[in-house]
């Protein structure tokens, strides 16, 4: 999948909604031969072979349905869905991050769901509750999971080494001492040759690493669908990562999720967050890596999920709807759910999946035991784009030394605009 989710086409989802809401009397299929089923994905690397593989074996389970898929960037399928939607030419299945799903789910581009949850022949019933969540608003479901992956460390273990260091930190605190004894600056320069972390502050890992880092401390964005970003636990978090940068010089700053990933692939930094595309990156540059958890913050361990949704859309053809349907349960079931988990690098979205199934792929195997405290990253807030826009230009402006309590009263002043615009 692409590797870092950026944001972008909020205004473009806007104006094409207000033109979806006449567009689902729709005539049906031809009756005669199997329904066509048209499915749009991003999925462009090792992931996108086993989902394609899916797919055709789908195809060849049966008769009564077929299914085509076309294969885009995320940010074209969410600058093209809608205006393709309204002119009833859009796809009848679609994934998309899920950060992008709530404001099309909330428009009606997707039918609802929760009656094929409630159905045991769907295979929906276990699917883990927080990958569930993140395909609800306001308490219905418009999708299943088809990712939910904590952000987590991928750390050069040939580095620890030579620090040192026998495993990675428990702790924030334990974990900035051991940043600072990986960061080296050989000539003294006061820019490092090695930095003991890469902690980009702006368009972050699915826009996950800094919710991870607020939650981390006892802080939040939103809750309980009210902005709660101007917080003192917030502030006390901010002010922490701060420090550690400007004073132990642990980290780059300036650095989004995209550049992140080339500082650690080239050496230059000796831990980095990232999602299972990271072991592709890693291994391709030579490093022997390892896999750990998001250090405990001083109130919990929290990460936030990178996490994708699969939805049917509603264009009015009832008979496309039910042999959509069909294709969910099939890749639900207990052999694809572990094969997409194998072949993707990312955790079982069924909570039945056991650990065995999918024990080979040492990555998965890894990011699974995370998967307790995983969060979905702004579960059902409609607007979760400008939200998420109001965080990158607070960390951004707050790690580049600006004053931490104006930027945390605009924050709240753009979030609460958000909420109340959905």
């Amino acid at each position: 999948m692409t590797r870092n989710i950026t944001l972008a086409g909020v205004g473009a989802i806007a104006a094409a909604a207000l033109v979806l809401t006449g567009c689902s009397a729709g005539g049906d299929s031809d009756a005669d031969g199997p329904v066509e089923l048209v499915f749009w994905h991003g999925y462009t690397e090792a992931d996108g072979d086993v989902l394609e593989g899916i797919v055709d074996e789908f195809n060849e389970s049966q008769d009564e349905v077929r299914i085509s898929t076309e294969i885009n960037t995320w940010d074209v399928i969410d600058d093209t869905l809608l205006p393709a939607l309204s002119s009833k030419t859009g796809p009848d299945l679609v994934a998309m991050p899920a950060e992008r799903f709530p404001v099309y789910a909330a428009k009606k581009a997707f039918i609802a769901l929760d009656d094929f949850y409630a159905d045991a022949a769907s295979n929906a019933g276990d699917v883990v509750e927080g990958a569930k969540a993140m395909t609800e608003v306001d308490g219905t479901s418009y999708g299943v999971p088809i990712g939910f992956v904590p952000v987590a460390i991928y750390y050069d273990k040939a580095a620890f080494a030579e620090a040192g260091i026998a495993e990675v930190p428990a702790d924030w605190d334990a974990w900035v001492e051991a940043a600072k004894k990986l960061t080296v600056d050989e000539n003294g320069d006061g820019t490092p040759e090695r930095y003991g972390m890469v902690l980009p502050d702006h368009a972050t890992v699915g826009n996950g690493v800094w919710p991870s880092l607020l939650w981390g401390n006892g802080g939040d964005i939103v809750r309980d669908g009210a902005a709660v970003i101007d917080s003192p636990e917030n502030a006390e978090t901010l002010e922490f990562w701060r420090d550690a940068i400007a004073n132990d010089k642990i980290s780059p700053t300036g650095v989004d999720g995209i550049e992140a990933d080339s500082v650690f692939s080239s050496g230059r930094a000796a831990m980095t967050f990232g999602g299972p595309w990271m072991t592709f990156i890693a291994g391709d540059a030579g490093i022997d890596y390892g896999i750990a958890p998001i250090p405990a913050g001083p109130q919990t361990q929290a990460a936030s999920a990178i996490g994708l949704t699969l939805s049917i859309t509603d264009q009015g053809d009832e008979r496309k709807q039910e042999a959509a349907k069909q294709f969910l349960s099939f890749f639900l079931n207990d052999d694809n759910a572990a094969a997409w988990s194998l072949g993707s690098g990312w955790p079982p979205l069924r909570s039945g999946i056991p650990a065995e199934a999918v024990s080979e792929n040492a990555t998965v195997a890894a990011l699974s035991q995370f998967t307790p405290f995983t969060r979905p990253l702004l579960p059902g807030v409609v607007n979760s784009t400008d939200v998420l826009s109001a965080l990158d230009e607070l960390t951004q402006r707050a790690m580049a030394g600006e004053d931490i309590a104006g930027l945390l009263e605009a924050a709240q002043s753009k979030v609460e605009s958000a909420l109340a615009d959905q």
